[in-house]
This record gives C-alpha cells, sequence and structure tokens, in this order.
C-alpha cells in the first residue's frame, strides 16, 4: 500500500478542497493517508466551518468528502500549535478522530511517504 502525506496550509477554499479531494481519491486508490493541517488551515477542522463554504461550484461537497475521508480511515492531524496560535480548543474540533501533534511525529510518520502534496 503507499502512502500519501498531504499538508494543508492555507486559509481559504483554495487549500482545503485540493487537501479534501486529494485524500479522498487517495483512499480510493487504496493508499494510506496522512493529513497535517498547519496552523494557517486550522480553521477548517472547527464545527461549522467546513459548512461556510457551502458545495463551490462544480466540486464535490466539502462535508462529505471529509466524513468520507475520516470513515476511510485517514490520519487527519491538527498541527498543536494551532491551539494557542488560533485559540482553538480541542472540544470546538469538528470530529474527534482528528489527532493533534506538532510536526517532528508528522514528518516521522510520513518519511516514507511516495506520495506527497501540500495546498
Amino acid at each position: 500500500m503507499a502512502k500519501m502525506a498531504i499538508t494543508c496550509n492555507g486559509d481559504d477554499s483554495a487549500n482545503i478542497m485540493p487537501t479534501l479531494i486529494m485524500a479522498s481519491s487517495g483512499l480510493a486508490l487504496d493508499n494510506e493517508v496522512v493529513v497535517f493541517v498547519c496552523p494557517a488551515g486550522a480553521r477548517w477542522m472547527l464545527k461549522g466551518e467546513l459548512e461556510s463554504l457551502g458545495t463551490p461550484k462544480g466540486l464535490p461537497n466539502p462535508i462529505e468528502l471529509f466524513d468520507t475521508i475520516m470513515d476511510l480511515g485517514a490520519e487527519m492531524i491538527l498541527c498543536e500549535l494551532a491551539l494557542e496560535n488560533k485559540g482553538i480548543d480541542p472540544k470546538d474540533l469538528r470530529d474527534d478522530r482528528i489527532k493533534i501533534t506538532s510536526a517532528p511525529p508528522f514528518l516521522m510518520e510520513v518519511e516514507d511517504a511516495t506520495l506527497t502534496f501540500s495546498f
């Protein structure tokens, strides 16, 4: 099984939508997928934020993508720096399966990734 590493480092839909699309596509192709959300993209991991996007014209529904990604077993990681930097309380995350950790453990986990993407 191939491993995909995806980072989301932006606050607008041009960052989160490709992150979600590539993650769900990788899972559909039977890849192991690890997504790391940097502080800049952290708001997308909060309850209600994906809903604010609606369904962008010509793109899949971001909420359905996120739910599918989580249900298919991707590892979704929020950088722990976002907690203080963005004032995030872990109880406000949209899914309790979102893992909170720092960059070094993420990098160690994906050092054997064959596909890497950053948005």
